[in-house]
């Protein structure tokens, strides 16, 4: 028997699962686990009270290791993530997720950009599935169901101890058997090359849904940026795409360059769509536009039958004669899809250069702290 998913329509429904959470104060997730540290990053906060008074609310992750955030045996669903480091860390770490003992993830995106925050600024993501709350309370509604296990890992790719407090929900009991996986992959072009799309996805095999976009999208000349089309090349398409879209802020659900009258660029952020963060010029080392957008797929997924051949999007602004100018923009983009295997190609795992953004508070872009915070 089927039984429906968590969601409105349903919440009254009586159904054969049960729920479990992992945190730094129930490291595997078991019944009745929580609240029995005895030792943590709150130990010290906590000597007068003692055991059950947040002693273990945070890890700390030394430079250039990884830490398992999760690992769930059995079948099961990841319904719900809630994470928070600092700033600094948001393009320095690795997130990535494995299904049914992959050793290749099926995830692997820097921890902003997944949450919809690529520049190491924050901005407010009010949607469906992604919800980034003040200050850096990053929220993933995703959901991530698996057969046989799952284990979801954060590498601090930096030279500082980095410290995150999180929460991993899921559900154990259900049917699985016909649900897909989770996928995430991340790629930039930092400068994109001349004449050359930016690539978005590709050669992905199997039967699937493609079900999100987001953006991290850094304009490198004057004028406006965003003329290009995305392209979603499906199944056994070669030379062109089944579906070609008008431009880029048409894609991600705006009109006319985002501009409205006498306010310039101006921030969105809706259950399905948004440009929820505007990075402007400020006289010094911010000295490009920088733009954060997001498209999810969820009332109209792009299903697929054999696979994803390719999805790109162009860069054009204009020129003198109403001629477009192809651009050589700064663009990481995060593909959000699911498929009927845990495992799908993907690109190298990027480096920490690969990573870096300049955050613009000081002329060479050295982060870190310590303590770690």
């Amino acid at each position: 028997m089927t039984y429906a998913p968590s969601d409105l329509a349903s919440l009254a429904a009586l159904r054969p699962v049960q729920t479990r959470s992992i945190s730094p104060e129930n490291f595997d997730g078991s019944a009745g686990g929580g609240g029995r540290a005895t030792e943590g990053t709150g130990a010290s906060c906590a000597r007068d009270l003692g055991p059950g008074w947040k002693i273990s609310p945070s890890v700390d992750v030394k430079a250039g290791e990884t830490f398992d955030l999760a690992k769930i045996e059995g079948a099961g669903k990841i319904t719900h993530i809630w994470i928070t480091t600092h700033t600094d860390n948001w393009r320095t770490l690795l997130l990535r997720a494995y299904w049914d003992g992959a050793e290749e993830p099926a995830v692997e995106v820097p921890y902003g950009d997944f949450f919809c925050n690529g520049w190491g600024v924050f901005a407010q993501v009010n949607s469906q599935t992604i919800a980034a709350n003040p200050h850096g309370g990053f929220n993933s509604y995703w959901p991530m169901p698996f057969k046989d296990g799952a284990r979801l890992t954060i590498e601090n790719t930096s030279v500082v101890d980095v410290r995150i407090y999180y929460q991993v929900t899921y559900e154990i009991g259900g049917d699985h058997s016909n649900d897909a996986y989770f996928h995430a992959q991340w790629r930039r072009s930092n400068p994109l090359e001349e004449l050359t799309p930016h690539v978005i996805l590709e050669g992905i095999e199997g039967q699937g849904q493609y079900v999100g976009t987001y953006i991290a999208w850094g304009v490198n000349s004057n004028g406006w940026w965003g003329e290009g089309e995305i392209k979603f090349y499906l199944d056994d398409d070669s030379d062109y795409p089944t579906i070609a879209g008008t431009g880029t802020e048409d894609y991600f659900g705006g009109a006319w360059n985002f501009d409205i009258p006498g306010s310039g660029y101006t921030q969105f952020s809706t259950p399905y769509l948004g440009m929820p963060q505007v990075i402007k010029p400020d006289g010094l080392y911010v000295s490009q536009q920088r733009f954060g957008m997001y498209r999810w797929h969820l009332l109209d997924p792009i299903h697929f039958s054999t696979g994803i051949p390719k999805v790109d999007i162009q860069a054009l602004g204009w020129r003198s004669g109403w001629r477009y100018l192809p651009l050589r923009d700064d663009i990481a983009s995060t593909a959000v899809f699911y498929l009927d295997r845990p495992t799908a190609r993907r690109p190298r795992t990027p480096s920490a250069d690969d990573l870096e953004v300049h955050l613009g508070t000081a002329p060479v872009p050295d982060l870190g702290a310590t303590p770690p915070r």
